[in-house]
């Protein structure tokens, strides 16, 4: 090839660069999400111990002292966190929570302690705040709220998830008055978006990488793995 002949590619490069890049940021987003969501605790399954979990400030099912208890990192935008609670049509795992509920909950024996990994999307970080607030109002009917939530993850892509969308959702919770919540929410934000980055630093120093997120005992169970992989390790306890 002569030097008349060969030709500048030069100006290919950025454009390129910048497609390869977003390949990249979106591959490390899905590994974020996918080694929670089907990988085993390994060597950091001897390094954590539940004892060293702070669960003071975090939402709650089941006894207060239950003798055995179960921290949750979750992101409310997390299929593999909606599959774990309830199910999720392309995730091919049996939901663990109801059967713990039913079998450790509600005979008194697990707490289940539901702390924050808001890392998805902005729209976490807002559900993550809602949640708090809907905590310190109404206690008793946040598991209804976060599982109504998660029943609405699907809409996701039509536009559920920002704070517009959330507050009609919380308005459809029998004993909630989503317009109380809102005004908690105005008011307290950065106090709880204080405890909710707490959350996601104390689960990462534990080993959590993206969610969900488990610790029970001295136990990491890092995924929406099978019930009785959740059972074994609460079995062991009692």
């Amino acid at each position: 090839m002569t030097e008349h002949t060969q030709k500048d590619f030069s100006n290919l490069y950025t454009p390129i660069a910048i497609v390869l890049a977003g390949v990249i940021i979106g591959a490390f987003a899905m590994v974020g999400i996918s080694k929670m969501g089907g990988a085993s605790g390994g060597e950091q399954a001897s390094k954590v111990d539940i004892a060293d979990v702070n669960i003071e400030n975090d939402p709650y099912i089941g006894e207060k002292d239950a003798p055995v208890v179960l921290a949750y990192w979750s992101d409310f935008q997390c299929p593999y966190c909606k599959a774990v609670e309830m199910g999720h049509p392309q995730i091919p795992t049996d939901p663990a929570l109801p059967v713990l509920i039913r079998e450790y909950v509600d005979t008194g024996k697990l707490k289940i302690v539901f702390k924050d990994y808001a890392f998805l999307s902005e729209d976490s970080t807002t559900a993550a705040i809602w949640g708090r607030a809907v905590w310190d109002l109404y206690p008793t009917k946040y598991f209804a709220w976060r599982e109504a939530m998660y029943n609405a993850q699907d809409e996701e892509h039509g536009g559920f998830g920002d704070e517009a969308s959330i507050f009609e959702l919380t308005k459809t919770i029998t004993g909630i008055d989503a317009n109380a919540v809102k005004t908690r929410v105005g008011t307290n934000a950065e106090a709880y978006l204080a405890l909710i980055e707490a959350d996601k630093a104390e689960g990462t120093s534990f080993g959590v990488q993206g969610t969900p997120g488990f610790i029970t005992g001295k136990t990491l169970i890092p995924g929406a793995l099978s019930p009785e992989e959740f059972k074994a390790a609460i079995e062991a306890q009692l």
